[in-house]
């Protein structure tokens, strides 16, 4: 189907999660790809003896020109969804989280929802992350007023009086939602419109939308934070990349535990559940310290 009536029908579904299917309670991983998934491998550790479980469901947003299909024996086998090209920096990357949204929002067992790249990696076994993310009462969604030329420089005075300087938001684009609040964003076509009219390079669309939306009407259900680590620490448009050389105990230990943050109330120092952007070549080293550090089975 279209967008358009995908989305409507996404927008119509249940809100409630005590709805009256008796279905375990599902988190969504949203992975929006250029093609193929380099660290599949690993990924398959994390999901390794949750199949029969039912406490996850995977959407697989690629290029559509990218044909390559999994394994039958891979949990990614047959999980790419209906997708569109998408350029960087422009409404088309926000077109695809939404798209990915409303897929998988069509199944009412979807309680969660994560959005992750082809480069992000687990930090934490599947047992974890799960009872991080179902036991939660907010969402993971980075948002803050950025007073900077990468901030609020980017707002354009044309979106007023729907949107307001003060209202402007930046964050990350790797967001964790729960299914109240998923529904609101694919529900959502005002503000949608106003962004993909007047947030053009150099404003970037997939920093600024959610961030502003959800905080314009939404806070109290969010936490201002995101769960996936992104170094930004040399500068630049784009975040670090690890290679190979790179992987080792140490940097994995430094993300799991390194900083700290609010968690249902209390401090804490697990505050990233997944990290990018990790190279294909980091796959070897990546899966070897996995056991020990991850806790991940072989």
């Amino acid at each position: 189907m279209e967008d358009e009536e995908l989305l409507q029908r996404a927008s119509m579904v249940v809100h409630d999660k005590d709805c009256d299917c008796q279905r375990p309670e599902k988190v969504a991983f949203l992975f929006l790809t250029r093609g193929r998934l380099p660290l599949v491998p690993l990924w398959e550790m994390f999901f390794k003896g949750q199949e029969k479980k039912l406490f996850y469901s995977i959407y697989v947003h690629p290029s559509p020109e990218f044909t390559e299909e999994l394994p039958k024996n891979s949990v990614f086998f047959r999980r790419r969804i209906p997708s569109k090209a998408v350029e960087w920096g422009r409404t088309s990357m926000v077109d695809a989280e939404r798209r990915l949204l409303a897929n998988a929002l069509l199944d009412l067992s979807n309680q969660h929802f994560i959005l992750l790249s082809e480069s992000c990696i687990p930090l934490f076994n599947f047992s974890i992350v799960y009872q991080y993310i179902t036991k939660s009462s907010l969402s993971f969604l980075s948002s803050y007023d950025d007073p900077k030329k990468t901030g609020r420089g980017r707002y354009n005075k044309l979106m007023m009086p729907v949107v307001t300087l003060q209202q402007w938001r930046k964050g990350s684009q790797w967001f964790h939602l729960q299914r109240k609040l998923a529904i609101e964003v694919v529900s959502d076509h005002r503000y949608y419109l106003v962004f993909k009219q007047h947030c053009r390079p150099p404003c970037y669309m997939d920093e600024h939308y959610l961030p502003t939306l959800v905080t314009m009407f939404f806070p109290e259900s969010n936490s201002n934070r995101s769960i996936t680590f992104v170094d930004w620490s040399r500068g630049g448009s784009h975040p670090v990349t690890f290679k190979h050389r790179d992987v080792s105990e140490k940097l994995l230990q430094s993300i799991r535990h390194g900083s700290n943050c609010i968690y249902n109330g209390h401090s804490t120092t697990l505050c990233f559940l997944f990290a990018r952007k990790f190279d294909h070549s980091t796959l070897g080293p990546l899966v070897k310290i996995a056991p020990t550090v991850l806790s991940l089975d072989v």
